[in-house]
């Protein structure tokens, strides 16, 4: 056996340190501080269990990688914490085991009907808004469930990417947009002689689609010519948010039934996603804590 190393009754280490730290891959300097610093708290003890207690509030929240728990920090200023910056927020993740990886991306179910009367793209691609109730977009996702397939339809606003209007079916045809956006009308009166976005899904070039937009004087706009995936990318992106946060890995649909599933994503988006779920394009804000800032602001002007 070869000696490598010896701590005497006085606590001096005495044997060939370079081979014992070549071996373990340390610095001679390292392996001195650890017999010091072991035994002292750690400095980000605090920061790591109010991020846990982060993670603990929501079921979804343990999808939250390194810039939404950052921005989760700001928006809590927990007391008596010492908010680091993102880079460290992130080495101290990965020390307690919450750094999150993205599973996949669902795709798009909508079809075209090329026979069927289309509307322009007023947005290009610009899925952004500076107020309210201004611009939305719209789309249809599909999960699979163990008594058929269920099919929800939801309207976001470019503003604060808030869920307007809600709608869930066992099919994909108008009779399921249309309801989505009366509901939204219907909790949103402003949002009469909004944009709303879309694909051009023969749902949205239907004829009862259609006349529910002209109702209620919204202004319709679609992807231009050649479905482009990008001309609703935002609309797609966040069906795959609700996606990854509220099934894959932790739900298997096809062992749910449908109203099991219609709970789950009533609940995540009308409770969670608008009111406290951090969103890192409103700066760390949920939907409508931006959205009552904003009233706010106008209300101080």
């Amino acid at each position: 056996m070869m000696f490598i190393a010896l701590k005497t009754e006085d606590g001096v280490i005495k044997g060939k340190m370079s081979f014992y730290c070549r071996m373990l891959k340390v610095t001679r300097q390292g392996f001195y501080k650890y017999p010091a610093n072991k035994d002292r708290p750690w400095n980000y003890q605090d920061l790591a269990d109010t991020m846990r207690a982060i993670v603990a509030e929501d079921e979804c929240n343990d999808t939250y990688g390194r810039i939404r728990m950052y921005q989760a920090l700001l928006l809590k200023q927990p007391e008596g914490v010492r908010i680091p910056k993102e880079r460290t927020v992130c080495r101290v993740m990965e020390e307690i085991g919450l750094r999150h990886r993205p599973k996949r991306k669902p795709n798009g179910i909508t079809k075209a009907d090329r026979e069927a009367h289309k509307s322009g793209d007023l947005l290009k691609r610009n899925f952004t808004s500076a107020e309210p109730l201004k611009k939305c977009i719209t789309d249809i996702t599909e999960i699979k469930s163990k008594n058929g397939k269920l099919y929800a339809s939801a309207i976001f606003d470019c503003f604060d990417a808030a869920v307007l209007g809600l709608a869930m079916g066992t099919n994909m045809k108008a009779a399921l947009c249309r309801p989505t956006l009366e509901n939204a009308v219907r909790s949103y009166p402003a949002l009469r002689k909004a944009v709303i976005h879309s694909d051009r899904g023969a749902q949205y070039t239907s004829g009862t689609y259609r006349k529910a937009v002209h109702k209620y004087g919204i202004l319709q706009s679609m992807n231009s010519a050649g479905g482009r995936c990008h001309d609703n990318a935002r609309c797609e992106s966040m069906w795959a948010r609700m996606k990854e946060e509220l099934f894959y890995g932790r739900y298997h649909t096809e062992e749910m039934n449908i109203e099991e599933l219609k709970t789950l994503i009533w609940r995540y988006f009308i409770s969670y996603w608008n009111n406290r779920r951090i969103c890192s394009a409103n700066e760390g804000l949920p939907p409508m804590v931006k959205r009552q800032r904003y009233y706010k602001s106008l209300d101080a002007a």
